[in-house]
């Protein structure tokens, strides 16, 4: 049977909010830079993806705590990648999974621009939550396009600096996606995308 991961001094927990697996908590590794996704912050990105999620491939690009691709997992995604950069946090992914029998999530350790570079699948829905200070984020969404991440309307969510705006034409994405939906929460901002692939 397996175990949950220990969880040490500085660490924390999630709670799935929706889906087969609602109410459960999962540990994680705390670290610098790492904030996961609040429950009322994921509880509207999963009410704007409600029809989107079932039967989906998701990529959950800075997995972190791994709170979206759980939660899209839970509610119904028939394949969910997680890639992080850390071997301590794949390590607790990796047990939150088996402590799951979660046989649709896996997980990469790489660097999300690595692993983009070489990328050879194509997803439904990609959630792309790098730390704060990060600034790969107009990087990562140039390379879902030029490595033909994307399926032809996939969803691809951004969470944020609520002073960094995405919701501008003038954000630097690719021109081919249009923003459905966007919202703050207190210093955090948060946007859906559509993929228009006839547009490219």
């Amino acid at each position: 049977m397996s175990k949950a991961v220990k969880v040490r001094q500085g660490s924390g927990q999630l709670r799935i909010i929706g889906g087969i697996w609602r109410g459960r908590k999962l540990g994680f590794l705390d670290r610098e830079g790492l904030r996961p996704t609040t429950d009322r912050v994921r509880e509207t990105l999963f009410n704007w993806l409600q029809v989107d999620v079932p039967g989906s491939r998701c990529l959950d690009l800075f997995a972190g705590s791994g709170a979206l691709g759980f939660e899209a997992a839970s509610r119904g995604a028939a394949k969910v990648l997680m890639v992080d950069n850390e071997m301590d946090t794949v390590d607790t992914l990796k047990s939150n999974i088996n402590l799951l029998s979660a046989r649709q999530i896996s997980v990469v350790c790489s660097d999300a621009i690595r692993y983009l570079s070489s990328a050879k699948e194509i997803f439904d829905i990609v959630f792309i939550d790098p730390p704060y200070r990060s600034e790969v984020i107009v990087q990562c969404c140039h390379l879902l396009e030029s490595e033909q991440c994307l399926s032809d309307h996939a969803k691809i969510y951004i969470e944020c600096d609520a002073r960094q705006d995405l919701s501008k034409e003038s954000n630097g994405l690719p021109d081919n996606w249009q923003c459905l939906k966007h919202k703050t929460a207190g210093q955090v901002g948060y946007h859906l995308f559509e993929r228009n692939a006839t547009s490219c």
